[in-house]
């Protein structure tokens, strides 16, 4: 069971919705800056493929424990061995802690809600700086605060598009079985 490239199929069909928003809207990867709400499976895998593939910047991610942020960026791989060996990003020694609602507000490139629904409500939608916000998460993002961003000038990539990646491999996964198909993982990350 299970295909090659599926740990971070989310994750990387997430940083090509970012790489082809950016390109539509003129923006350099190489100089942006990213903040991932969510660093767990998707969350860890974005953040390191941004970081690896496009050369962003990292400077924000956060857990269910709480933030850490470091304006000159992170090195999303210390921090996913971090997290692995302490259960949590916070205290991080690179870094200084923050709160999900500091990391939301955060003047980045890049904002990607990558865990949990309606991160960004109503409530704080008009405090978000994100010229893009990629949404890896299933319905982080509320029906009115959608509204928000879009007066507000934000790029939204919509979850049904962003975590798509994870679809797609499920289903080479269940073709896999069905067929005994098998694709190398260059073949999956085309």
């Amino acid at each position: 069971g299970g295909s090659l490239g599926r740990g971070d199929a989310t994750g990387r069909g997430g940083v090509y919705t970012i790489r082809e928003a950016a390109k539509h809207l003129n923006i350099d990867l190489a100089t942006a800056t990213v903040a991932v709400q969510g660093y767990g499976n998707v969350g860890s895998y974005i953040a390191m493929l941004m970081n690896d593939i496009l050369g962003s910047k990292i400077v924000a991610v956060s857990d269910s424990k709480g933030g850490i942020y470091n304006k000159q960026g992170l090195d999303p791989h210390k921090v996913f061995q971090y997290k692995a060996e302490t259960g949590s990003v916070i205290n991080f020694p690179e870094a200084e802690n923050i709160s999900d609602e500091e990391l939301l507000e955060l003047r980045v490139t890049a904002l990607c809600p990558s865990a949990l629904e309606n991160m960004i409500t109503e409530r704080n939608a008009s405090k978000i700086k994100a010229k893009i916000v990629a949404a890896l998460a299933n319905g982080p993002i509320t029906p009115k605060a959608d509204k928000i961003l879009l007066d507000n000038g934000v790029f939204i990539i919509p979850d049904f598009l962003c975590n798509a990646g994870g679809v797609i491999v499920s289903y080479f996964e269940w073709v896999k079985s069905l067929d005994k198909c098998y694709w190398d993982e260059k073949e999956v990350h085309q």
